[in-house]
């Protein structure tokens, strides 16, 4: 069977999963992830991209990107950090051959309803995976960025987080709130049932939109036929 392909638009947010080989780790230690977000910020700005949100995981990372003025930013984006990381952890643990799981997965995000969503479902996989019982005690995530206004070049602020408040420190004590407040399990089953089938998350009227700027009939929705997920975080 034909893979189904992924779906790319300038100004609209994707949200990128990359597993491990046979969920193998791909984080060892602490210098690996630092090497990884280096990369991003070199990838993002070679391949212009807005990066709204990470997290690293041992096996595995998501983003939360939107291209820039191309649409192909993404894949080049994500082609760029794969083949750099994968050279530099090869090198240091003499090893050779791929790092990654087949192609990464992704999905186009509906800025309007489900981006705050994804944000959330991003940054809270450690806490989904018992690493953490806080997402603030989460050292390779970029919730420190708005939660505490801890520096990180990596991340760009989205237009909802800007008017939270005009003081920053406020902004910071509503987005710790927002992160307190609950989601329902189907809207997190939702978030992975579409990246994992590289859908489209979000309306009908979005889906239509998409489904003008790009020329392609799109057949997958949230609420389509039910599928048996993991219940690994992912």
């Amino acid at each position: 069977m034909a893979r189904r392909p992924r779906l790319f638009v300038a100004d609209v947010p994707c949200h990128i999963i990359q597993r491990g080989n046979n969920k193998n780790s791909i984080f060892l230690e602490d210098d690996d992830c630092v090497f990884f977000l280096n990369t991003l910020l070199e990838a993002k700005i070679k391949y212009p991209c807005l990066v709204y949100s990470y997290c690293l995981m041992a096996n595995h990372f998501h983003l939360l990107v939107e291209p820039k003025y191309d649409k192909n930013n993404v894949s080049m984006l994500v082609k760029f950090l794969g083949a750099k990381y994968v050279g530099y952890f090869n090198k240091k643990y003499k090893r050779s051959g791929t790092l990654w799981e087949g192609r990464f997965r992704c999905s186009l995000i509906d800025k309007e309803l489900y981006f705050l969503t994804c944000l959330r479902y991003i940054e809270m996989n450690p806490l989904r995976a018992g690493i953490v019982n806080n997402p603030g005690f989460y050292r390779w995530s970029s919730y420190r960025f708005r939660a505490f206004g801890e520096e990180n070049p990596i991340i760009d602020l989205d237009l909802w987080y800007n008017c939270l408040a005009s003081d920053s420190e406020v902004r910071q004590v509503k987005y710790r709130q927002f992160f307190e407040s609950s989601i329902k399990e189907p809207k997190w089953k939702q978030v992975r049932e579409m990246t994992n089938k590289n859908g489209i998350l979000g309306s009908s009227k979005f889906e239509s939109y998409i489904e003008k700027l790009t020329n392609q009939r799109i057949v997958l929705r949230p609420c389509g036929r039910p599928k048996k997920i993991s219940s690994d975080p992912i």
